[in-house]
């Protein structure tokens, strides 16, 4: 995965990640110097990036753990589903099957800006349809007990971003598929053809942009925000660590992916000056509820069981 640029631990993402994490070491040392306490600056960048309070927690070994534990037990399947609800869909809309199109279309040349036009389409379309999951997943109590084994974890670093319950991913992909395939087939009827988006290694510009921008720090203790305006425009790292916070005050925030103009629009965005109220993990929840893989897999499936068959409670007609 550290090779592959489709995947979020590309060694490039990590790298610029890091560069990212040096430039807010570098600020915060400068200004704990200014304030009169530069005794509390951390002695080292490494022992910036690799603090004890984050590396000597169970959380974040568990994290290393269920990462290797669920990429082997589902994660083909998962993406399997993802490119099956993608092909039917896309059939769906133009009646014809999606490799039999571009087969047909392979010899169509599209100018630069249609292929420009047709990747922000498509990747806003699918980012809405992220957001939107998202939401239903914090809001609907069966999907939310899946979804909270993401947010379980009481720190983290981007192997953080793989703490995800395999029915949370199966959401997710068939949603994301049917969003892919529907843009695409729409496309397809307007454009007659599918023009390749303009890629960086293989990865559409957007999404490369999305994941060179410090996409390693969402899932981590580093605190970094966009000035201004640009928070709204582009996500920072510190809008999920916002997500991920117990405070009241960023409970149900911060839902996008890729443009956080969806939060802005639907109510909610929120972005506080500093991380000072930013703690991670679920509200009221015991660290011994999940501590292993096991528990992580398991429990959401007994929680959302107990919501299933819990009697409903009589209404009492008027008399």
């Amino acid at each position: 995965m550290r090779f592959d640029p489709t995947q979020r631990i590309f060694w490039l993402y990590l790298l610029t990640s890091a560069i990212f994490a040096y430039f807010v070491y570098r600020h915060g040392a400068r200004k704990m110097q200014r304030d009169g306490h530069g005794e509390d600056a951390p002695k080292s960048f490494i022992g910036y990036l690799f603090p004890k309070q984050v590396w000597g927690h169970p959380s974040a070994w568990l994290d290393v753990r269920y990462f290797f534990f669920h990429k082997l037990i589902g994660h083909f399947l998962i993406f399997g589903l993802l490119m099956m609800m993608m092909g039917q869909s896309f059939s769906w809309i133009t009646g014809e099957s999606l490799l039999e199109f571009i087969n047909r279309t392979a010899d169509v040349i599209s100018p630069w800006w249609v292929s420009v036009v047709y990747m922000l389409v498509v990747i806003a379309v699918i980012d809405f349809v992220g957001f939107y999951i998202h939401y239903l997943q914090h809001k609907i109590p069966i999907l939310w007990e899946f979804h909270k084994v993401h947010h379980s974890a009481e720190v983290m670093h981007p192997m953080s971003n793989f703490r995800e319950h395999p029915i949370d991913n199966l959401a997710y992909q068939a949603f994301t598929g049917l969003g892919y395939g529907i843009s695409m087939g729409v496309m397809a009827n307007i454009l007659g053809h599918l023009p390749p988006m303009p890629s960086l290694l293989g990865v559409p510009v957007l999404m490369f942009a999305f994941n060179i921008f410090g996409y390693n720090l969402r899932h981590s203790h580093i605190w970094l925000k966009w000035p201004g305006v640009w928070s709204k425009v582009f996500p920072s790292p510190a809008h999920h660590h916002v997500h991920h916070s117990m405070h009241p005050d960023h409970f149900d925030k911060n839902f996008a992916f890729i443009f956080p103009l969806w939060d802005v629009l639907f109510g909610t965005y929120i972005m506080p000056d500093d991380n000072r109220d930013v703690k991670f993990g679920v509200a009221g929840m015991k660290s011994m509820e999940m501590d292993s893989c096991w528990k992580l897999y398991w429990i959401p499936f007994r929680k959302a069981g107990r919501r299933l068959t819990k009697p409903k409670k009589a209404v009492r007609s008027k008399p």
